[in-house]
């Protein structure tokens, strides 16, 4: 199991998104076992996107993500970094496929409506960023049993 973060960006907040976007993942059988609806401060920001600092869209990106409150979501499943990756879709919304969120509902590169971790290191660093310990909630549901084959749990 894995645990990975989610931001649904302020792009996603302002139109009303959030109850469908949510419910993509848990349609999905993901869990969410963390979540908070934040204004995101510079600092924070800057943090979080400390790789991209230096790039000509890092100030953008900055001003986008503390413009307006987001929600932050720890999602958990099965390889959950890759399968929410999955549900988000390309990061541009017009090159998205149909049936993932951006290719939903997004047109833009920019203003793409979620944030999803990368890598299983990154969503490591990002969950810490994010939450704190007391925050995440990983108490079984009884739903996953019907969820995942016994198999694939091994």
């Amino acid at each position: 199991m894995q645990t990975t973060l989610i931001i649904l960006k302020p792009d996603a907040v302002q139109r009303g998104l959030m109850g469908s976007i949510i419910e993509r993942f848990e349609r999905k059988g993901l869990r969410i076992i963390g979540a908070k609806l934040i204004k995101v401060s510079p600092e924070l920001a800057g943090k979080h996107y400390a790789e991209h600092k230096g790039k000509p869209f890092y100030e953008g990106l900055v001003k986008f993500v503390t413009s307006s409150p987001v929600l932050v979501l720890a999602i958990r499943g099965l390889e959950a970094v890759a399968v929410c990756r999955k549900l988000i879709g390309a990061t541009n919304g017009r090159n998205a496929e149909p049936g993932t969120i951006r290719g939903d509902f997004g047109l833009s590169g920019g203003f793409n409506l979620v944030h999803g971790s990368d890598s299983p290191a990154s969503a490591e660093r990002e969950l810490a960023l994010w939450f704190t310990a007391d925050e995440l909630h990983e108490d079984a549901h009884t739903i996953e049993q019907w969820v995942y084959d016994p198999g694939d749990l091994k």
